[in-house]
């Protein structure tokens, strides 16, 4: 096992100064455990999760980081560059040492934890909060089908860039959008890349994998074989139930998401 002297000294001096800290104690001889990456959910933004990212510290050095359903982005952006923006992350935490890179989201942010893996596929593991943004289920019930439809006109007629008018839905509130519609198939596409039984069908690699929900989530009722059955297993994946509705599920789910990181970032 080759050692690093720089942090072999610092070993030392603390040992000798009585200075050493826990956390640089318990640090691997040769980089970094874990390192996560939070995302938030529709329309929201990364201070929406920093709580959630903080108390993970114990067990991974967690970053929420902005994606462009933000409530600021307001979808600037199509979901093939939003997995690119997560990728590049991914690869800056490997460039840092980090032995595992985790991916975490709330809602939207879940669901694209999932279409990350379906694509690109190298994260260690995922967690999946309330997941959220259901293009099928959208779209079958009317909400944005005129849009939708739209949208799939222009792109098939060349018109990629064309604006569409997209009257977009978040937990009962409306808000709209005027997207190209290149960026609005890629988001709300009803089997495309935000179709969450198709994407936990197409995960590139079995990794632990934790689907949390609460019993007030309007997509609980779905249960397990909604889309985190049809993922590849893995030992270490876990289906969580918690007390909470749809918005409050990282909160009251942090403990237990936290004990669960803990054996995941385990050497």
């Amino acid at each position: 096992m080759k050692i690093n002297p720089l942090a072999l000294l610092t070993l030392l001096a603390g040992l000798l100064t009585g200075s050493l800290s826990p956390a640089l104690a318990q640090a691997p001889a040769e980089g970094k455990a874990c390192a996560m990456i939070v995302m938030h959910g529709k329309w929201g933004g990364p201070r929406f999760l920093e709580g959630f990212a903080r108390a993970m510290a114990p067990a991974c050095d967690a970053k929420s980081i902005e994606m462009p359903w933000s409530g600021r982005r307001a979808y600037d952006a199509g979901y093939p560059v939003a997995l690119q923006e997560i990728s590049a992350q991914v690869q800056a935490f490997r460039a840092q040492g980090y032995r595992r890179v985790l991916l975490a989201g709330h809602s939207f942010g879940a669901n694209a934890v999932m279409a990350y893996m379906a694509e690109v596929g190298d994260a260690d593991g995922i967690i999946a909060l309330a997941p959220g943004h259901s293009p099928r289920l959208m779209y079958d019930a009317g909400m944005d089908r005129s849009a939708v439809d739209e949208a799939r006109t222009a792109v098939a007629g060349g018109r990629t860039d064309e604006k569409i008018k997209l009257n977009d839905m978040n937990q009962g509130q409306r808000r709209d959008f005027n997207l190209s519609a290149q960026v609005l198939l890629s988001y709300f596409e009803p089997d495309g890349l935000g179709h969450m039984p198709a994407t936990a069908a197409r995960f590139k690699r079995a990794v632990p994998f934790l689907w949390v929900i609460g019993t007030r989530d309007p997509l609980y009722p779905s249960g397990e074989s909604y889309a985190y059955a049809r993922a590849l297993p893995h030992p270490q994946s876990a289906y969580l139930v918690v007390r909470a509705d749809h918005k409050d599920t990282p909160e009251v789910a942090t403990a237990q998401v936290l004990a669960w990181v803990r054996q995941v970032a385990a050497p």
